[in-house]
């Protein structure tokens, strides 16, 4: 019986995802991301996605970093690049921001899109599709 239970774990770390960069299958959001669209509530509740024309990429790697080609310390800049991690059971982005304006970002699935909810008043989101 202690035999069959030690192959049994060895079998079980054996075939478990590490922190390694092969695809994990557990982790949907590994890959890269294109912003498509974002929403600014006014505070309301009424505010809704609005297509936008940019080039921002987020890309989750299954190390667990993220990096982006624009910023992650402030949603309305493109002129930082910047890098954090980020915690696929907590949906927790965590900035290496200065000043933690930002320290984490919110983040989940809504059918194939990646939505990032930063904390704000008023609301701001953005919707991110897959590109790679």
């Amino acid at each position: 019986m202690k035999k069959t239970f030690f192959i049994f774990i060895i079998a079980i770390l054996f075939f478990s995802c590490n922190d390694d960069d092969h695809d994990c299958p557990d982790n949907e959001f590994v890959g890269s991301w294109k912003l498509i669209e974002v929403l600014a509530d006014p505070g309301d509740g009424s505010g809704t996605f609005i297509p936008v024309e940019s080039s921002r990429t987020l890309t989750f790697k299954n190390n667990g970093i993220i990096t982006t080609n624009t910023s992650l310390c402030n949603p309305y800049s493109d002129e930082i690049r910047t890098s954090g991690s980020y915690d696929v059971l907590e949906k927790k982005i965590y900035t290496n921001c200065e000043g933690a304006n930002i320290s984490s970002i919110s983040f989940n699935m809504e059918n194939e899109y990646l939505i990032l909810d930063f904390f704000s008043l008023e609301g701001y989101s953005q919707k991110f599709e897959r590109v790679q």
